[in-house]
Formats: structure tokens, C-alpha cells, sequence
């Protein structure tokens, strides 16, 4: 029986490591991404990047139970999808889509980030989610997981990142379709952090033959990124993501841009070092 996998692919960090692990996992992967009318589209085309990579470099192994092929392909092609849902960032109140405040600069921790939350986002996604996972496994005959980047470090400041909130909408998917039973969940991610998902991903592109930074130049964390693309380095996820770099040990591979133009990531690294200085807070382990 083969196994099937829908991974919420947003175009950040975590759920491209996830793309990658479930790569790993499964036998078939199914990635789908939403474009809501975020600030950040450049997450999309990011995917888009990701996906075209390692669709594109396919790596053939030696086939140890000899039977068959003497050698198979390391992990099948990714079939992507980009859902538009049109004129919805009209209709919601967010600093994070387009017609919405400033998106804020700073910490998870301050007060003003509950302006980045986006009313009942990760509901719209999950059903949308569930739906594509359940008619995988109805066409299938077998089942089908989804895979979320969901992790210990998502902040309290999003409420549909709760447990909670993941074990309601369970319940009312389960209650409101005929065979729901047939989809699970992979979430491998829940007891470790952004740190350990970046670890993971380091682990798995030599797994899987690919680039490090090939991999992670083509992902976007950035809620304010610039015009160019490149990701700016004061809003809250782009100092959460440079800290996890911080941790590995490694300079994260995207661009960064301030005011004044393109800069190095020695510059955005001493910035968010200050950050987290000021906070009195280090929110991520890095390597012992």
C-alpha cells in the first residue's frame, strides 16, 4: 500500500523543511499553498522555487531488494498546487494582507504583534487542507496524512496554532464527512522548535541529495519583505528565523534589506542579536 501525503506548503521555513521530510516519508506528495492577498506573496514564489528544485533534481539510488529497476529514484515528483482565494483580503482585518496596517516591527513578545494575526486563517486552510487529503484517499483507496509545520515555539498570539484549536477542527472535520477516518495527521515537529526544524532540514537535504542553500534561498519567513523580494530583518519572524540560523551555526542564504539598500547577513545577524539582548531573551537553543 503506498503512502500519501498533503503537506500545507506556505512558502517559510518550517513547511519547507516539512516538504522535505515528508519527501522522505511518503511515496506521494501533494503540496498546496494559499494565496490570501498577503503582504508577503513572495512566500508563493518561493514555493513555486522549492518545488520546480527539487522536482528538477531527481536522485537515483541503488535499488537494495534488486527486484525491479536496479535503481530508484530517491523520492517521486511533489504535485503542486497554489490556491487562490480572491478578494478575501478585502473582507479581513490584518496588518498582514494587502489594505491592512503596518506590519509591526520587533519581538513575538510585545503587545502589538496580535496585529499579524489573521482571523481564522489556519481554519480556511485546514478545510481546504482535509477536503484535498480526503479526496486523495477516496481516489486512492488508501489513506492519506497531512502534513503540518506545526512546532513547540508557535506563539500564544496565534490561537489557531493551539492544540485546542487542532483537536476541535478535527472533531468537526471527522463529524462532517462520510470515510474521514482515512486521513491522519504528520506533524513531526511538535516538541522541537525552530531550531530543531532548521537541524532537521540540514539533515535531510544530504539525505535527499540536495543543496542547503539552494534549499533555503528559495523560502521566505520575511513579513515585510521589500519590493525586490529580499526579506527585511526587524519584523518578528524574520529576527525568529535569523535566531534559528544564529543557533545552526550557519549564514541563512536569502537576502536582507534595510532602509538602505541590500545588506549583509552579518548586519541583520548583529541586529536581531540586539533584539534579543533587549528582551532578555534567546527563544532558541542552539547546538550543544
Amino acid at each position: 500500500m503506498a503512502k500519501h501525503c498533503v503537506v500545507s506548503l506556505s512558502g517559510g521555513m518550517d513547511s519547507s523543511t516539512l516538504l522535505l521530510r515528508a519527501l522522505k516519508e511518503y511515496d506521494t506528495v501533494t503540496g498546496i499553498s494559499f494565496d490570501y492577498g498577503q503582504k508577503h506573496r513572495v512566500e508563493l514564489e518561493r514555493a513555486q522555487q522549492l518545488v520546480d528544485y527539487v522536482n528538477g533534481n531527481p536522485v537515483r539510488i541503488f535499488n537494495p531488494d534488486q527486484t525491479g529497476d536496479r535503481f530508484v529514484e530517491l523520492y517521486s515528483e511533489v504535485n503542486y498546487r497554489q490556491i487562490k482565494l480572491d478578494g478575501l483580503a478585502d473582507l479581513l482585518d490584518s496588518a498582514l494582507v494587502e489594505g491592512g496596517d503596518d506590519v509591526p516591527e520587533g519581538h513575538y513578545e510585545n503587545d502589538n504583534m496580535k496585529e499579524t494575526v489573521v482571523p481564522n486563517r489556519n481554519k480556511i486552510f485546514a478545510s481546504i487542507t482535509q477536503a484535498v487529503a480526503l479526496s486523495v484517499a477516496n481516489r486512492t483507496g488508501e489513506t492519506c496524512d497531512i502534513a503540518l509545520g506545526i512546532h513547540a515555539g508557535d506563539h500564544a498570539v496565534y490561537p489557531d496554532c493551539r492544540q485546542e484549536f487542532r483537536d476541535a477542527d478535527d472533531k468537526a472535520f471527522r463529524e462532517g464527512n462520510w470515510d474521514a477516518e482515512r486521513v491522519g495527521y504528520f506533524t513531526p515537529y511538535l516538541d522541537t522548535d525552530k531550531f530543531g526544524i532548521l537541524q532537521d532540514g540540514e539533515k535531510l537535504v544530504e539525505k535527499l541529495g540536495l543543496n542547503f542553500d539552494e534549499v533555503y534561498s528559495r523560502t521566505n519567513t520575511s513579513y515585510k519583505p521589500y519590493p525586490s523580494g529580499n526579506s527585511d530583518y526587524k519584523s518578528a519572524s524574520s529576527v525568529e528565523r535569523i535566531e534559528a540560523f544564529i543557533a545552526l551555526g550557519r549564514k541563512d542564504p536569502v537576502q536582507y534589506e534595510d532602509e538602505s539598500g541590500e545588506v549583509d547577513y552579518e548586519v541583520a545577524k548583529a541586529a536581531v542579536l540586539k533584539v534579543l539582548s533587549e528582551h532578555n531573551t534567546a527563544t532558541i537553543k542552539g547546538r550543544d
